[in-house]
């Protein structure tokens, strides 16, 4: 399912919202272009990124990562200058709408999860990036359902999703994470961490 088709929110520092960093006309003269990482970017595994939501000063840094598809978490649509970006770069954009919630009342649709995590293990999809609009949330019960098919024990998983989540992570993500079902999920747990590079 792609972004066209039907409606559905990468590991350096993760970033200050109020922060995204800009090059000064001194650093273009002394060093060219710069790449900027989006807010909240970090490696999850070879060939798996993610981030907050990009903004065209990312482009060129997201160039690079050589990308073949985006799982998209926010039901909005996608910025026209980002649809181009995507079109003109040849990724696949798939759009998986969960609505942003907050708690106490919270719906993570599990289906909706399940169906992302068919893209994103699948390595013909790769290199991937995933993110919603901050890059904690959504995008955390995503990489933290990953994180359970690689066996990762429940408080490393949790730890990680804190680091970006930071002061507003939310039990009900974290319960959620503990709680979802993987033993239908038949993919091995390393199958997608290997050392080989993903070209296009």
């Amino acid at each position: 399912m792609t972004l066209e088709s039907y409606d559905g929110d990468v590991h350096t520092v993760p970033q200050s919202e109020n922060s995204l960093p800009t090059a000064t006309d001194s650093e273009r003269e002394r060093g060219g272009e710069l790449f900027v990482p989006p807010l909240n970017f970090a490696m999850v595994d070879n060939g798996i990124f993610r981030s907050g939501f990009p903004e065209p000063v990312s482009f060129s840094f997201l160039q690079s990562l050589r990308l073949r598809s985006i799982i998209y978490l926010c039901p909005e649509p996608y910025p026209e200058v980002i649809r181009e970006f995507a079109k003109s770069n040849g990724i696949q954009v798939f759009q998986f709408g969960i609505e942003r919630c907050k708690e106490p009342f919270v719906n993570i649709p599990d289906e909706v999860i399940r169906e992302a995590l068919q893209v994103l293990l699948d390595t013909e999809n790769h290199p991937v990036l995933i993110h919603c609009k901050s890059g904690k949330h959504r995008t955390g019960c995503l990489v933290g359902c990953v994180r359970k098919i690689q066996r990762w024990c429940l408080s490393s998983i949790f730890d990680e999703y804190q680091r970006f989540a930071a002061s507003k992570a939310r039990i009900s993500d974290q319960r959620f994470m503990e709680l979802f079902d993987i033993s239908n999920l038949r993919h091995s747990p390393l199958s997608f961490s290997c050392s080989k590079r993903y070209t296009h």
